[in-house]
């Protein structure tokens, strides 16, 4: 088992395929730990916790120093209500576990210098489907902002360090204000933002 492990290793690093030419298609896998945040609300907050966030997805390169990027991420977390003063159900202060499954689409920009570690900054836009602790979902709007360095090798293989801020908004009831004509009801909204570093490991298959 071991000689093989070396063996494709070996290959890998060996390949000849220069990573992230113009026209190239690169399968990323994603792993990130997800620091915890708080989601504020009028009247108290929801607690979302920390974790390790997966995925995949893919990269085209129209120009090689420039991606457009389709991408699916889960957030596998803990989900807790604090709301001091309100009538809220035990089981909501308790929390339980819950999930968000990120669809995202956007793009990189590489600075390319000609060495193997390449500065890249990118974002994306989409919608982030919110699964409950105690059952049912929620779609809502969600951005996301990264940054990073991209290692290239000689190989179909490429290392990408980064750090990514997702933001979910989430509409959370309403509030009146008095305008000449008299009250006016205005929705309000409450945005989840979740601070994450990982890793990136690509595939080129160009």
């Amino acid at each position: 088992m071991k000689k093989i492990s070396l063996l494709l290793i070996a290959f890998l690093f060996s390949a000849g395929m220069m990573a992230q030419d113009r026209g190239s298609v690169v399968l990323d896998v994603h792993g990130t730990y997800t620091f915890s945040n708080n989601v504020n609300f009028d009247y108290g907050h929801i607690r979302v916790g920390d974790g390790f966030t997966y995925g995949a997805g893919l990269e085209f390169f129209p120009q090689k120093s420039s991606s457009i990027e389709l991408k699916y991420l889960r957030l596998d977390t803990e989900m807790s209500v604090s709301a001091p003063g309100q009538v809220i159900p035990p089981s909501y202060r308790d929390g339980g576990n819950g999930a968000f499954n990120y669809i995202l689409i956007g793009g990189n920009h590489y600075f390319d210098n000609g060495g193997n570690a390449v500065p890249y900054l990118g974002g994306g836009l989409g919608m982030a489907i919110v699964e409950g602790p105690f059952g049912g979902s929620d779609t809502n709007f969600a951005w996301e902002i990264k940054g990073g360095v991209k290692i290239k090798t000689a190989s179909i293989v490429s290392v990408s360090l980064q750090a990514n801020l997702i933001s979910t908004v989430t509409p959370a009831g309403s509030d009146t204000y008095w305008g000449y004509w008299g009250p006016v009801a205005i929705q309000d909204y409450a945005y989840s933002y979740q601070f994450g570093l990982g890793a990136i490991v690509g595939f080129n298959f160009k």
